[in-house]
């Protein structure tokens, strides 16, 4: 018997769409006994021949293990398969990984405390081929000695990441993280366009821009102290200069026929803190526009 089999333990899936499917997949290759449900029982039908256990009913599904994984469309959907299981729920360990809002979290995180149920709430920070990728991150958040009784189990999904006891944490910090993703996708999507206006190919400009996004990296770590600290010295590159600089990034466009809207909104945003007298500091002034100040 192998290292894995002498750790393995019972964990069900509920929901078998590419994401379900991806997780219960990573906990058969790690050698768990694995317990599955869709409502499609048809989606069963590949983890089912690689040793999946399907189940009749939500109800079975849940009392096969004691690690139950839900992975559903929304959280009502959630709740509308829990809800009628919840004794055969009581005193198991409910991992939420259905994409929602903070609120929809901490109000599951209450309901499962109610009726005795263990839970954490988590973000996947990948896609479906990245499940079983330790490069990924899957964030949890919850009871701290949840996290930590299960985290072996976990971490065959990818690299778990404990956010602490707020169980709104996971679904607050994957909200700002796609955020900050479509940003730069925006960004150098716009980038990419400008130069493959004057003939650049995409995989020869987003060579450099990979390299760029290091240094970006070290200034958004300089930039995260001064908002913490609330003070915002423009000793790297004051907002004055900024603007001027994106001026010649929006003529540039304009010239080649590349749509402006989203450097003209970084542009409105660092002159409404130059009107404010907040020039001479730097970007991360601009959080303070974010935050409605």
């Amino acid at each position: 018997m192998n290292a894995q089999n002498i750790t393995a333990q019972n964990v069900t899936v509920i929901g078998l769409g590419q994401m379900g499917a991806a997780l219960a997949d990573a906990f058969l290759s790690a050698g768990h006994r694995t317990t599955v449900w869709n409502r499609t029982p048809g989606k069963a039908d590949a983890l089912v021949a690689r040793g999946a256990v399907r189940a009749a009913s939500v109800a079975e599904a849940v009392e096969a293990s004691e690690l139950v994984v839900v992975c559903v469309l929304d959280h009502p959907a959630v709740r509308e398969l829990l809800a009628p299981v919840t004794e055969s729920l009581r005193g198991r360990v409910l991992v939420n990984l259905t994409s929602g809002s903070p609120e929809q979290a901490r109000a599951e995180a209450e309901w499962a405390a109610r009726h005795g149920i263990g839970y954490l709430d988590g973000g996947i920070m990948t896609t479906p081929p990245g499940i079983g990728d330790s490069g990924n991150m899957i964030l949890y958040a919850g009871s701290p000695a949840l996290f930590a009784e299960h985290r072996a189990t976990l971490a065959v999904l990818g690299d778990p990441v404990d956010l602490g006891a707020d169980a709104g944490l996971a679904s607050l910090y994957d909200a700002g993280l796609l955020g900050l993703m479509w940003s730069v996708f925006g960004g150098w999507l716009h980038a990419t366009a400008l130069a493959g206006a004057d003939g650049v190919a995409a995989g020869e400009f987003t060579a450099l821009a990979n390299r760029w996004l290091k240094t970006v990296s070290w200034f958004l770590g300089t930039y995260a102290e001064q908002i913490d600290a609330g003070e915002y010295p423009g000793s790297d590159a004051t907002i004055d200069v900024q603007v001027a600089t994106i001026g010649h990034l929006i003529e540039a466009g304009e010239a080649r026929g590349i749509d402006g809207r989203l450097p003209r909104l970084h542009l409105e945003l660092m002159r409404e803190a130059v009107a404010a007298g907040h020039g001479g500091d730097s970007y991360a002034r601009l959080i303070e526009a974010f935050r409605g100040k």
